[in-house]
Order: C-alpha cells, then structure tokens, then sequence
C-alpha cells in the first residue's frame, strides 16, 4: 500500500533533516542529495527518449527558492555529464545564488525570461523548477507560455518535486501545469503524487533521509496491485457457493435491461460466490447468465451478505420502495446510478440503513447528492460528504468515479487510478458495481464466519474492485483478440520505485522486467461495457500473478 502525505507532515517529516544539515556549515548538502536524483533520472529519461546524454539539451525552467535550486543543481550536474544546460530564470534577482552559482562554475547557460520572448530553444528534456510544496494556483506569465511552446513542441518535462500548476493536497491540476512525464520527489510521496497521478506521469522518489512519518486523517493510500491480488477472493477447500459470499442485485428495468446483464455478469466473473437478481430483467439476466438465481421481488429473495440496488432500476415510487426495503434488511449496500438519484431527491432514504452502505456517484451524481461541491478540491469535498452522513448516524463510505477513483469512509481516503480513461464508457459503472458488490459480499461473509462483531472495511473493498476494473479496461483496450492471454496493460497510474527494492506501483508505458506482467502492446482502441466485462477474467488473473 502506497502512502502519500500533506504538505504539513512533510514539512515536519525535512525540518531535522534540514537543521542538521544547516548546523553542519552546508546547508545545500539536503538540496544536492535531491539534485542528484533529479539528475540521474533525468539522464535515464534522456537515454530512454534519445538514446545517450552526452551532448543533448537540458533546459531548467527556474523559479525562486529551494524547488529552482534542485533544479540549478541538477543542471549543474548534467552539465558534468555532457550535456548543454539552458537555464531560464523567472525571477532573476531570487534565484537561489549557490545552485546558481554552481550551475555557472559548470559551464551552463543563464538567460532571463523576460530576455527570451517568443524565441524559446527547443530541448529534448525540460526540467520544471517553478514551484514546490509551497505552490498555488496555475503557472503564471511567462512560465505557462514557456511550458505550453514546449509540451506542443513533444518535449517532455521533468517536475522536480510536483509538477508546477498542481496543488500538493488537493491534486488540483490548474490549466496552467506542467505535463509531467516524470516527476522526481523526495523521501515521501505527497498527496498529489496520488490525486493527481495522471499528470504527474511516472513517479520516482529519491532517499534523502527522511523518516518514516506517523499516519494521520490526510493520509491518502493507493492499492498496490499485488496486494490486492492477495487479497482477491480465491475458493478454498472447504469453501462453498455461500461461504463465499451471496451478492443480490437490484438492477435494470424495461427501459434499461442491459444494465443488469452488465451487473449480474460482472458479479458472476469478479468472485466465485453466488449471485441472486431482483428486477425486471431475469429473461436477459438468464439468458447472458444461466447460473445467476432470479427472484421476483426484494420480499422473496433470498439471503445475502451484500446487496446493489440501482443500475437502470429506475427512479419511481417501487424502486424508491425497493430501496428502502433493502437498506432495512441489515446487509451491507451499494446503492449506484438511479438509487443515488432517488437519495438525493430523498435524504431520509438513507436514514432506513441498518448497516452500512456504500455510495458509488460520478461527477453529476455527486453534485446532486451534495447540491454542489468544490470540484477544486475533490477529496476535501468527499471527506466533508461522508462526514455530514457520519454525523446523522448512517455509516456512509462513497466512492466518487473517475479517471482517478476517490474512497472515503470518513477516517481513510483511497486513490486508484486507472491508469487510462478506456473506461469513460457507458455500462462502465454498472460493471463496477456487479465487482465491488460480489466483493462486499465475500467480505462480509468472511467476517460474519470469523468475527461477526468486527468493522467491515467497505471502503478497501472498494479500492480492490475499483483496482480490478481498471485493470480489465486497460486489458480489453489492449487486446489484439477476445482470448483472456492477449498482452495487456496494468492498473495503477505513474510508477513509483522507492530505490529500496519495492516497485509497489505499475507503469502502464514501462517495459517489464523481472517478475511484472507483459506491458500492452499499441496505443489501445475504445471499449464498450461489454469487453470490459469480457475481460475482468483475465484481470484477476493479471492481479493474481503480481502477487
């Protein structure tokens, strides 16, 4: 499990670090150790993208403070390696005198922004150190007009730290940001390495002495994928089709049948339990899924350890009976798609819960759901929704979809990106519910078996089956033919190596070495729900196989 901290812990996490170093007469000897990682990746990137380093051009896009002094440093150190460092300084009169300083000593260039104009050089790697830790809001003139020239000229950026334009605890990507290819960051990842994955490209972090700092309510964690390949349900010898867990699904109508052939099936593929169905839909239900057992009603159904009530089931005064019908039967509940719909045009539904449910919006859900929320600050937003439902006493955790996945329970948040935006598809969503509502259904029936009294974690549960979906997209977008065997690409967003032997992340671009899984082959093709679904097979055997 990846962990990534705010602003303020990270602060305290350099202070001793940088009082020692300040005692000892060196108070860059932090700042060097830094500049020497943003060197020696930059290099590999150079090598990647050019093949060789001696000779080729490094341009430094230089700010004031502590960020602009890795970055002089940095330079100063590929200059010794051969290459042809530009640095353009945005603040000339506070630049950071002794990186400055060094980077002259090594032969590298100096130019003032304001000197440039419009005639920007065209390097093969850029090197973003505007901003750090401290930065807010978008790039400002003329650094936005520099980093725009040169991304459409195909350079690719370095972010020292964070890339410039994005805030470091909210993961706010302002207009004005540097596209990262690679971001290089220092002994912990920041929050925006996980919130803002997408734009923060690969992620390495370089050990500059830092300690281990004590986990607090900002923290934000993101699955690894061989953690949750761990983790996923697999049969055991004394295992049966309900120690495994039974998921009931409420799901689909006449208007809306596919929606539960999408959920049913996607329940069926992610777990080897048993799946009930209540709706409208048993003829396509069947006919796609034979084994799945139907009921007429949410009265007659069966037992079950979890249940999914929503996707395509309408928004009338039966499904809104049926909600409320399901949250009184004291099972876990996912409620998606029209069930959000009938909460936020009916608060009180909630209030029938008698255990815990589990919230599954989109953008648009969400803004109906809460009446309008800072899209600024998308986990400070979810934190303060799943907080207002805690205080009325319903034990909310919501998951909040998109490219990059948000999972509250009022006391741990979870990132998952999916590592693309395949995706972004119709039918998507009720594939996701079918997964994470089989999982909750295992869950729960594990710990109804093994110690009934305990919390059951929804929202790791959530981070699993978000995990896995994203998995099975990047497969099916990937595939070259419909066989679960065909190459495919992994989960997670940007990469990140720690330098202590642990990859707990998963590079969709990065050729794979030692134990990883084949990387996907081509730039990928769009998807429908139903070859999502199609390969969420092949996607916990993907999971699995990275354990």
């Amino acid at each position: 499990m990846r962990r990534a901290h705010p602003v303020e812990v990270i602060r305290a996490a350099e202070a001793p670090l940088l009082a020692a170093a300040g005692a000892s007469g060196d108070p860059d000897v932090v700042m060097r150790r830094a500049a020497a990682g943003v060197a020696h990746h930059t290099a590999a990137l150079l090598r990647e993208r050019t093949g060789g380093v001696y000779g080729r051009a490094v341009e430094l896009l230089v700010g004031a403070g502590d960020n602009g002094g890795d970055a002089l440093y940095a330079g100063a150190m590929l200059r010794a390696r051969g290459c042809r460092v530009d640095a353009v300084l945005l603040d000339f009169d506070r630049a950071h005198p002794r990186g400055l300083a060094a980077l002259r000593r090594a032969g590298g260039r100096i130019h003032r922004a304001e000197d440039l104009g419009s005639r920007v050089p065209v390097p093969d790697v850029a090197v973003d150190g505007v901003v750090g830790l401290g930065g807010r809001g978008p790039l400002r003139a003329p650094a936005d007009r520099i980093v725009t020239g040169l991304a459409e000229a195909g350079v690719p950026w370095v972010a020292v730290d964070l890339p410039s334009g994005v805030d470091a605890d909210t993961g706010t990507a302002y207009d004005a940001h540097v596209p990262a290819t690679l971001t290089v960051t220092f002994g912990l990842l920041r929050r925006a390495h996980l919130l803002a994955s997408p734009v923060c490209g690969r992620v390495e972090v370089v050990d500059i002495g830092l300690s281990d700092p004590p986990i607090g309510p900002e923290t934000v964690y993101a699955p690894d994928t061989a953690d949750v390949g761990r983790r996923w349900p697999v049969p055991g010898p004394a295992d049966d089709k309900y120690t495994q867990g039974v998921v009931a699904i409420r799901a689909g109508s006449e208007r809306f049948p596919g929606a539960a052939v999408l959920c049913t099936s996607a329940a069926v593929a992610a777990t080897s339990g048993m799946v009930r169905y209540v709706g409208s839909g048993a003829d396509p239900v069947l006919a796609a899924r034979p084994e799945v057992v139907c009921h007429p009603s949410v009265a007659e159904a069966g037992k079950a350890q979890a249940w999914v009530v929503g996707p395509g089931a309408g928004t009338g005064a039966e499904s809104i009976a049926d909600i409320d019908a399901v949250l009184t039967r004291g099972r876990p509940t996912l409620l998606d798609a029209d069930a959000l719909t009938c909460v936020a045009s009916h608060p009180v539904l909630l209030r029938s819960a008698t255990a815990p449910v589990l919230l599954t919006p989109h953008g648009g859900e969400f803004d109906r759901l809460t009446g309008g929320w800072d899209r600024a600050d998308r986990p400070g937003a979810l934190r303060r929704y799943v907080a207002g439902l805690r205080e009325r006493g319903i034990e909310a955790t919501v998951l909040l979809k998109g490219r990059v996945t948000l999972i509250d329970d009022g006391e741990t948040t979870y990132s998952v990106d999916a590592g693309s935006s395949w995706a972004a598809t119709a039918g998507s969503g009720d594939v996701l519910s079918g997964i994470t509502g089989a999982l909750m259904a295992h869950v729960a029936a594990a710990r109804d078996s093994a110690a009934p009294d305990t919390k059951l974690d929804l929202a790791r549960a959530a981070a699993d089956a978000a995990t896995l979906h994203g998995e099975a997209a990047g497969l099916a977008a990937h595939r070259r033919d419909p066989r679960p065997s065909g190459s495919h690409a992994g989960p997670g967003g940007g990469r990140v190596a720690n330098h202590t032997g642990e990859r707990p992340g998963v590079d969709v671009d990065a050729p794979r070495g030692g134990g990883g899984r084949p990387r996907a082959e081509g730039p990928g093709a769009p998807i429908g729900a139903s070859d999502l679904l199609a390969a969420v097979p092949a996607a916990v055997a993907a999971l699995r196989s990275s354990r």
